[in-house]
């Protein structure tokens, strides 16, 4: 439930101001929404992601080389515009890194899938590796996550997707 602030026309919800809501980069940080899920919003905004990839990658029936590179084009867009949005609400939600920041992960999934091929079972082994590094933070993504605001943020998660994507092309060798 809402509830009015001390007269500076501030509402709470969840614990969180909301009147000074940068609406556009509330709408980008948690995915559409997707970050607000529970459990487990990062999972969930990397679910978000896998599925946008799979519809718009199967759906147009586009050739492998226009998937990697739409996607390569989607994780750079999502990081830089990432960026700035997470460290707004970062600091309009008054919170280190919250959870529902989820943007990070839209990125990080993206990156892991530029090497995948679109079917299913390739998709799921790429959430798979992406929520392993992004949970496990081995080197060097969790120095990464030290970085101010949006950018540690964002820069863990693309860490934890290039080494998602450095497997992915390894297992596809063999796969």
């Amino acid at each position: 439930m809402a509830s009015q602030g001390r007269g500076n026309g501030a509402t709470m919800t969840d614990g969180v101001k909301t009147a000074a809501r940068s609406g556009w980069a509330w709408l980008v940080a948690t995915a559409l929404g997707a970050g607000r899920l529970k459990p487990g919003p990062g999972t969930w905004g990397s679910v978000a992601a896998l599925v946008a990839w799979f519809a718009v990658a199967y759906g147009t029936h586009a050739s492998a080389t226009a998937v990697m590179w739409g996607t390569l084009t989607a994780a750079v867009i999502a990081t830089l515009v990432g960026i700035p949005a997470a460290t707004i609400v970062e600091r309009e939600s008054c919170r280190k890194d919250p959870g529902f920041v989820v943007i990070d992960e839209v990125a990080g999934q993206w990156i892991v899938l530029i090497g995948t091929p679109v079917n299913w079972e390739h998709a799921l082994l790429g959430l798979a590796l992406f929520r392993l590094f992004d949970i496990v933070k081995p080197w060097p993504v969790r120095k990464l996550e030290r970085l101010p605001a949006g950018t540690g943020i964002m820069l863990d998660d693309v860490a934890a997707g290039i080494l998602g994507l450095i497997v992915m092309l390894v297992v596809r060798h063999w796969w």
